[in-house]
Protein backbone atom coordinates (compact mmCIF):
# COMPACT_ATOMS: atom_id res chain seq x y z
CA UNK A 1 0.00 0.00 0.00
CA UNK A 2 1.40 3.37 -1.03
CA UNK A 3 -0.19 6.20 0.94
CA UNK A 4 1.60 9.16 -0.58
CA UNK A 5 3.33 8.60 -3.91
CA UNK A 6 4.93 12.06 -3.96
CA UNK A 7 6.45 11.59 -0.51
CA UNK A 8 7.61 8.07 -1.38
CA UNK A 9 9.24 9.20 -4.63
CA UNK A 10 11.11 11.93 -2.75
CA UNK A 11 12.32 9.46 -0.11
CA UNK A 12 13.45 6.89 -2.68
CA UNK A 13 15.23 9.55 -4.70
CA UNK A 14 17.00 10.84 -1.59
CA UNK A 15 18.12 7.34 -0.61
CA UNK A 16 19.25 6.50 -4.15
CA UNK A 17 21.44 9.61 -4.29
CA UNK A 18 22.74 9.14 -0.72
CA UNK A 19 23.85 5.57 -1.38
CA UNK A 20 25.96 6.68 -4.35
CA UNK A 21 27.27 9.96 -2.93
CA UNK A 22 27.95 8.88 0.66
CA UNK A 23 27.82 5.11 1.16
CA UNK A 24 29.73 3.83 -1.87
CA UNK A 25 32.76 6.11 -1.31
CA UNK A 26 32.88 5.08 2.38
CA UNK A 27 32.71 1.31 1.88
CA UNK A 28 36.48 0.75 2.02
CA UNK A 29 36.74 2.91 5.15
CA UNK A 30 34.03 0.89 6.87
CA UNK A 31 35.76 -2.37 5.95
CA UNK A 32 39.10 -1.11 7.30
CA UNK A 33 37.80 0.36 10.58
CA UNK A 34 34.99 -2.19 11.14
CA UNK A 35 32.48 0.55 11.95
CA UNK A 36 30.24 3.06 10.27
CA UNK A 37 31.74 6.54 10.84
CA UNK A 38 29.90 8.61 13.42
CA UNK A 39 29.30 11.46 10.99
CA UNK A 40 27.57 9.07 8.58
CA UNK A 41 25.43 7.66 11.40
CA UNK A 42 24.45 11.22 12.31
CA UNK A 43 23.62 11.94 8.66
CA UNK A 44 21.41 8.85 8.45
CA UNK A 45 19.64 9.91 11.64
CA UNK A 46 19.08 13.43 10.31
CA UNK A 47 17.55 11.95 7.16
CA UNK A 48 15.13 9.86 9.21
CA UNK A 49 16.55 6.47 8.18
CA UNK A 50 16.20 5.08 11.72
CA UNK A 51 12.45 5.56 11.90
CA UNK A 52 11.02 4.44 8.59
CA UNK A 53 8.51 1.92 9.96
CA UNK A 54 7.87 3.66 13.29
CA UNK A 55 4.48 5.47 13.33
CA UNK A 56 4.48 9.19 12.68
CA UNK A 57 2.86 9.79 16.08
CA UNK A 58 6.16 8.71 17.66
CA UNK A 59 8.54 10.59 15.36
CA UNK A 60 8.92 8.02 12.60
CA UNK A 61 7.99 8.07 8.93
CA UNK A 62 5.13 5.60 9.36
CA UNK A 63 5.92 3.76 6.14
CA UNK A 64 3.63 0.95 5.08
CA UNK A 65 5.17 -2.46 4.48
CA UNK A 66 5.22 -1.84 0.73
CA UNK A 67 6.89 1.54 1.17
CA UNK A 68 9.37 0.07 3.66
CA UNK A 69 10.55 -2.70 1.33
CA UNK A 70 10.93 -0.26 -1.55
CA UNK A 71 13.12 1.93 0.66
CA UNK A 72 15.06 -1.11 1.84
CA UNK A 73 15.85 -2.19 -1.72
CA UNK A 74 17.38 1.24 -2.34
CA UNK A 75 19.26 1.57 0.95
CA UNK A 76 20.81 -1.89 0.73
CA UNK A 77 22.53 -1.25 -2.61
CA UNK A 78 25.75 -0.64 -0.70
CA UNK A 79 27.81 -2.36 2.00
CA UNK A 80 25.59 -4.24 4.44
CA UNK A 81 26.88 -2.24 7.41
CA UNK A 82 24.99 0.91 6.46
CA UNK A 83 21.53 -0.60 6.39
CA UNK A 84 22.34 -2.82 9.41
CA UNK A 85 23.22 0.27 11.44
CA UNK A 86 19.66 1.60 11.07
CA UNK A 87 17.91 -1.67 10.30
CA UNK A 88 17.24 -2.86 13.84
CA UNK A 89 15.59 0.45 14.75
CA UNK A 90 13.33 0.51 11.73
CA UNK A 91 12.75 -3.23 11.81
CA UNK A 92 13.37 -6.02 14.22
CA UNK A 93 14.47 -3.81 17.13
CA UNK A 94 11.31 -1.69 17.27
CA UNK A 95 8.61 -3.85 15.72
CA UNK A 96 7.72 -5.67 18.95
CA UNK A 97 6.93 -2.29 20.51
CA UNK A 98 4.99 -1.15 17.47
CA UNK A 99 3.00 -4.38 17.32
CA UNK A 100 2.28 -5.08 20.99
CA UNK A 101 3.71 -2.37 23.23
CA UNK A 102 1.60 -0.43 25.72
CA UNK A 103 1.01 3.25 25.06
CA UNK A 104 3.44 4.16 27.83
CA UNK A 105 6.13 1.89 26.37
CA UNK A 106 5.67 3.31 22.89
CA UNK A 107 5.77 6.90 24.11
CA UNK A 108 8.93 6.23 26.09
CA UNK A 109 11.03 4.36 23.55
CA UNK A 110 9.77 4.78 19.99
CA UNK A 111 10.70 8.48 19.61
CA UNK A 112 14.25 7.70 20.73
CA UNK A 113 14.50 4.75 18.36
CA UNK A 114 13.09 6.80 15.47
CA UNK A 115 15.62 9.58 16.00
CA UNK A 116 18.57 7.21 16.38
CA UNK A 117 19.21 8.45 19.92
CA UNK A 118 19.30 4.82 21.00
CA UNK A 119 19.89 1.65 19.00
CA UNK A 120 17.51 -1.26 19.43
CA UNK A 121 18.38 -4.95 19.41
CA UNK A 122 16.28 -8.13 19.20
CA UNK A 123 17.59 -10.73 21.67
CA UNK A 124 15.91 -14.05 20.91
CA UNK A 125 18.57 -16.56 19.79
CA UNK A 126 20.49 -18.62 22.34
CA UNK A 127 23.34 -21.14 22.05
CA UNK A 128 20.83 -24.02 22.12
CA UNK A 129 17.81 -22.16 20.77
CA UNK A 130 18.48 -20.96 17.25
CA UNK A 131 16.34 -22.50 14.56
CA UNK A 132 14.03 -23.73 17.32
CA UNK A 133 13.67 -20.49 19.24
CA UNK A 134 10.79 -21.92 21.28
CA UNK A 135 13.32 -24.01 23.24
CA UNK A 136 14.92 -20.93 24.83
CA UNK A 137 16.03 -21.25 28.46
CA UNK A 138 16.60 -17.62 29.49
CA UNK A 139 14.50 -17.24 32.63
CA UNK A 140 12.47 -14.40 34.10
CA UNK A 141 11.54 -15.08 37.73
CA UNK A 142 8.87 -12.91 39.35
CA UNK A 143 10.06 -11.17 42.52
CA UNK A 144 7.44 -8.83 43.91
CA UNK A 145 6.87 -6.02 41.43
CA UNK A 146 9.96 -7.01 39.44
CA UNK A 147 11.37 -9.83 37.33
CA UNK A 148 14.89 -11.20 37.58
CA UNK A 149 16.37 -12.27 34.23
CA UNK A 150 19.14 -14.80 33.73
CA UNK A 151 20.45 -16.22 30.47
CA UNK A 152 22.69 -15.82 27.48
CA UNK A 153 21.75 -14.63 24.00
CA UNK A 154 24.01 -15.05 20.98
CA UNK A 155 24.33 -13.87 17.36
CA UNK A 156 22.52 -10.65 18.24
CA UNK A 157 22.85 -7.90 15.64
CA UNK A 158 23.95 -4.54 17.09
CA UNK A 159 24.23 -6.03 20.60
CA UNK A 160 27.63 -4.37 21.25
CA UNK A 161 26.21 -0.88 20.54
CA UNK A 162 22.53 -1.21 21.49
CA UNK A 163 20.90 0.84 24.22
CA UNK A 164 17.62 -1.10 24.31
CA UNK A 165 17.13 -4.85 24.05
CA UNK A 166 13.94 -6.78 23.35
CA UNK A 167 14.69 -9.86 25.44
CA UNK A 168 12.66 -13.06 25.27
CA UNK A 169 12.61 -15.10 28.47
CA UNK A 170 10.61 -17.90 30.02
CA UNK A 171 8.32 -16.58 32.77
CA UNK A 172 6.73 -19.99 33.37
CA UNK A 173 9.52 -22.41 34.31
CA UNK A 174 7.20 -25.41 33.90
CA UNK A 175 6.15 -24.53 30.36
CA UNK A 176 7.49 -26.09 27.21
CA UNK A 177 7.85 -24.77 23.70
CA UNK A 178 6.35 -21.40 22.91
CA UNK A 179 4.10 -21.28 25.96
CA UNK A 180 5.27 -19.31 28.95
CA UNK A 181 7.64 -17.03 26.99
CA UNK A 182 7.41 -13.28 27.60
CA UNK A 183 9.08 -10.31 25.92
CA UNK A 184 10.90 -7.67 28.00
CA UNK A 185 12.33 -4.22 27.32
CA UNK A 186 15.76 -4.13 28.95
CA UNK A 187 17.96 -1.04 28.92
CA UNK A 188 21.72 -1.36 28.63
CA UNK A 189 22.49 0.36 31.93
CA UNK A 190 20.48 -2.11 34.01
CA UNK A 191 22.85 -3.86 36.46
CA UNK A 192 23.73 -7.39 35.38
CA UNK A 193 23.39 -6.82 31.64
CA UNK A 194 26.56 -6.98 29.60
CA UNK A 195 27.50 -7.60 25.99
CA UNK A 196 30.47 -9.30 24.40
CA UNK A 197 32.94 -7.78 22.01
CA UNK A 198 31.78 -8.04 18.39
CA UNK A 199 32.38 -11.41 16.76
CA UNK A 200 35.11 -11.73 14.14
CA UNK A 201 33.02 -12.75 11.14
CA UNK A 202 33.45 -13.95 7.56
CA UNK A 203 31.96 -10.70 6.26
CA UNK A 204 29.70 -7.79 7.11
CA UNK A 205 32.46 -5.69 8.68
CA UNK A 206 31.05 -2.59 10.32
CA UNK A 207 27.93 -4.47 11.47
CA UNK A 208 28.63 -5.52 15.08
CA UNK A 209 27.13 -8.82 16.20
CA UNK A 210 27.68 -10.31 19.65
CA UNK A 211 26.28 -11.85 22.81
CA UNK A 212 23.99 -10.49 25.51
CA UNK A 213 24.61 -11.78 29.02
CA UNK A 214 21.91 -11.47 31.69
CA UNK A 215 23.01 -12.11 35.26
CA UNK A 216 20.31 -11.38 37.84
CA UNK A 217 19.04 -8.43 35.83
CA UNK A 218 16.18 -6.86 37.76
CA UNK A 219 13.54 -5.18 35.62
CA UNK A 220 10.14 -3.77 36.65
CA UNK A 221 6.92 -5.52 35.66
CA UNK A 222 6.25 -2.54 33.39
CA UNK A 223 9.08 -3.84 31.18
CA UNK A 224 6.93 -6.72 29.91
CA UNK A 225 5.90 -5.77 26.36
CA UNK A 226 2.17 -5.26 26.30
CA UNK A 227 1.99 -5.83 30.07
CA UNK A 228 1.01 -9.49 29.58
CA UNK A 229 2.98 -12.60 30.48
CA UNK A 230 3.13 -15.52 28.08
CA UNK A 231 2.61 -13.51 24.90
CA UNK A 232 6.28 -13.21 23.95
CA UNK A 233 6.38 -15.85 21.27
CA UNK A 234 3.30 -14.46 19.55
CA UNK A 235 5.01 -11.08 19.56
CA UNK A 236 8.20 -12.62 18.14
CA UNK A 237 6.28 -14.23 15.28
CA UNK A 238 4.56 -10.93 14.43
CA UNK A 239 7.97 -9.29 14.30
CA UNK A 240 9.58 -12.05 12.25
CA UNK A 241 6.80 -12.34 9.68
CA UNK A 242 7.17 -8.67 8.81
CA UNK A 243 10.95 -8.74 9.12
CA UNK A 244 11.26 -11.68 6.76
CA UNK A 245 9.64 -9.61 4.01
CA UNK A 246 11.88 -6.67 4.98
CA UNK A 247 14.94 -8.90 4.94
CA UNK A 248 14.02 -10.28 1.54
CA UNK A 249 14.17 -6.70 0.26
CA UNK A 250 17.51 -6.26 2.00
CA UNK A 251 18.78 -9.31 0.10
CA UNK A 252 17.59 -7.89 -3.19
CA UNK A 253 19.37 -4.53 -2.89
CA UNK A 254 22.87 -6.08 -2.71
CA UNK A 255 21.93 -8.34 -5.62
CA UNK A 256 21.13 -5.23 -7.68
CA UNK A 257 24.44 -3.67 -6.67
CA UNK A 258 26.46 -6.79 -7.51
CA UNK A 259 24.82 -7.04 -10.93
CA UNK A 260 25.62 -3.36 -11.57
CA UNK A 261 29.28 -4.06 -10.76
CA UNK A 262 29.30 -7.15 -12.98
CA UNK A 263 27.66 -5.25 -15.87
CA UNK A 264 30.24 -2.46 -15.59
CA UNK A 265 33.05 -5.02 -15.68
CA UNK A 266 31.54 -6.97 -18.56
CA UNK A 267 31.13 -3.80 -20.63
CA UNK A 268 34.73 -2.62 -20.09
CA UNK A 269 36.72 -5.88 -19.88
CA UNK A 270 37.90 -7.02 -23.29
CA UNK A 271 39.04 -10.41 -24.52
CA UNK A 272 39.78 -11.43 -28.11
CA UNK A 273 39.05 -7.89 -29.25
CA UNK A 274 35.56 -7.56 -27.80
CA UNK A 275 33.82 -6.76 -24.54
CA UNK A 276 33.16 -9.94 -22.58
CA UNK A 277 29.45 -9.03 -22.34
CA UNK A 278 29.29 -10.01 -26.03
CA UNK A 279 30.25 -13.58 -25.20
CA UNK A 280 27.03 -15.55 -24.95
CA UNK A 281 27.97 -17.53 -21.83
CA UNK A 282 28.82 -14.33 -19.96
CA UNK A 283 25.59 -12.72 -21.16
CA UNK A 284 23.66 -15.74 -19.89
CA UNK A 285 25.08 -15.25 -16.39
CA UNK A 286 23.96 -11.63 -16.39
CA UNK A 287 20.53 -12.47 -17.77
CA UNK A 288 19.95 -15.06 -15.03
CA UNK A 289 20.87 -12.47 -12.39
CA UNK A 290 18.41 -9.90 -13.73
CA UNK A 291 15.65 -12.50 -13.99
CA UNK A 292 16.02 -13.55 -10.34
CA UNK A 293 16.15 -9.94 -9.17
CA UNK A 294 12.89 -9.17 -10.94
CA UNK A 295 11.25 -12.33 -9.59
CA UNK A 296 12.33 -11.49 -6.04
CA UNK A 297 11.18 -7.87 -6.36
CA UNK A 298 7.73 -8.89 -7.62
CA UNK A 299 7.30 -11.50 -4.88
CA UNK A 300 8.36 -9.09 -2.14
CA UNK A 301 6.06 -6.29 -3.29
CA UNK A 302 3.12 -8.67 -3.66
CA UNK A 303 3.64 -10.00 -0.12
CA UNK A 304 4.12 -6.52 1.34
CA UNK A 305 0.82 -5.40 -0.17
CA UNK A 306 -0.90 -8.47 1.26
CA UNK A 307 0.40 -7.64 4.73
CA UNK A 308 -0.79 -4.05 4.38
CA UNK A 309 -4.22 -5.44 3.46
CA UNK A 310 -4.31 -7.37 6.74
CA UNK A 311 -3.84 -10.82 5.21
CA UNK A 312 -2.03 -13.73 6.87
CA UNK A 313 1.42 -13.82 5.25
CA UNK A 314 3.11 -16.52 7.35
CA UNK A 315 3.55 -18.67 4.22
CA UNK A 316 4.47 -15.86 1.85
CA UNK A 317 6.95 -14.29 4.29
CA UNK A 318 8.91 -17.54 4.47
CA UNK A 319 8.80 -17.90 0.69
CA UNK A 320 10.11 -14.34 0.30
CA UNK A 321 13.00 -14.80 2.69
CA UNK A 322 13.91 -18.22 1.31
CA UNK A 323 13.79 -17.23 -2.36
CA UNK A 324 15.44 -13.81 -2.06
CA UNK A 325 18.32 -14.97 0.14
CA UNK A 326 19.06 -18.01 -2.02
CA UNK A 327 18.78 -15.91 -5.19
CA UNK A 328 21.19 -13.36 -3.75
CA UNK A 329 23.70 -16.14 -3.11
CA UNK A 330 23.40 -17.40 -6.66
CA UNK A 331 23.74 -13.88 -8.04
CA UNK A 332 26.86 -13.27 -5.95
CA UNK A 333 28.44 -16.43 -7.31
CA UNK A 334 27.61 -15.56 -10.93
CA UNK A 335 28.95 -12.01 -10.54
CA UNK A 336 32.27 -13.25 -9.17
CA UNK A 337 32.39 -15.60 -12.16
CA UNK A 338 31.89 -12.67 -14.54
CA UNK A 339 34.86 -10.91 -12.94
CA UNK A 340 37.03 -14.01 -13.33
CA UNK A 341 40.26 -13.91 -11.33
CA UNK A 342 39.68 -10.26 -10.45
CA UNK A 343 36.55 -11.27 -8.60
CA UNK A 344 38.63 -13.24 -6.11
CA UNK A 345 41.20 -10.52 -5.45
CA UNK A 346 40.22 -8.08 -2.72
CA UNK A 347 42.22 -5.13 -4.05
CA UNK A 348 40.91 -5.63 -7.59
CA UNK A 349 37.18 -5.28 -6.92
CA UNK A 350 34.65 -4.93 -4.11
CA UNK A 351 32.71 -7.89 -5.51
CA UNK A 352 34.57 -10.37 -3.30
CA UNK A 353 33.50 -8.42 -0.21
CA UNK A 354 29.87 -8.47 -1.29
CA UNK A 355 30.21 -12.21 -1.92
CA UNK A 356 31.26 -12.73 1.71
CA UNK A 357 28.75 -10.27 3.10
CA UNK A 358 25.66 -11.83 1.54
CA UNK A 359 26.48 -15.37 2.67
CA UNK A 360 24.88 -14.64 6.02
CA UNK A 361 21.49 -13.93 4.45
CA UNK A 362 20.79 -17.66 4.07
CA UNK A 363 21.44 -18.26 7.76
CA UNK A 364 19.87 -15.59 9.93
CA UNK A 365 16.20 -15.04 10.74
CA UNK A 366 15.63 -18.65 9.82
CA UNK A 367 18.00 -20.77 7.74
CA UNK A 368 16.86 -21.72 4.26
CA UNK A 369 16.22 -25.23 5.52
CA UNK A 370 13.98 -24.00 8.35
CA UNK A 371 12.03 -21.91 5.87
CA UNK A 372 11.58 -24.91 3.59
CA UNK A 373 10.05 -26.79 6.53
CA UNK A 374 7.89 -23.81 7.49
CA UNK A 375 6.67 -23.35 3.94
CA UNK A 376 5.35 -26.91 3.85
CA UNK A 377 3.91 -26.53 7.36
CA UNK A 378 2.01 -23.42 6.29
CA UNK A 379 0.90 -25.10 3.05
CA UNK A 380 -0.61 -28.00 5.01
CA UNK A 381 -2.24 -25.60 7.47
CA UNK A 382 -3.97 -23.74 4.65
CA UNK A 383 -5.14 -26.98 3.05
CA UNK A 384 -6.67 -28.06 6.36
CA UNK A 385 -8.55 -24.78 6.75
CA UNK A 386 -9.60 -24.37 3.11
Amino acid sequence: MIRDQTRLDALLGDVHDWVRAVAHPAEDRVAQTDEVPTEIVADMAARGFFGWSIPQAYGGAGLTTEELVMGAMELSQCAVAFRARVGTNTGIGSEALVADGTEAQKADYLPRLASGEITGSFALTEPDAGSDASSLTTSARRDGDDYILNGRKCYITNAPIAGLFTVFARTDPDSKGARGVSAFLVERDMPGLSTSAPYAMMGQRGSPVGEVLLEDVRVPASAVIGGLEGQGFRTAMKVLNKQRVHLAALCTGPAIRMLDLAMDHAETRHQSGQAIIDFQLVAALLADCQTEIEAARALILQTARARDDGKDIALEASICKYFASEACGRIADRCVQVFGGAGYVANASTIERYYRDVRLFRLYEGTSQIHQLNIVKQMRKRRDTA
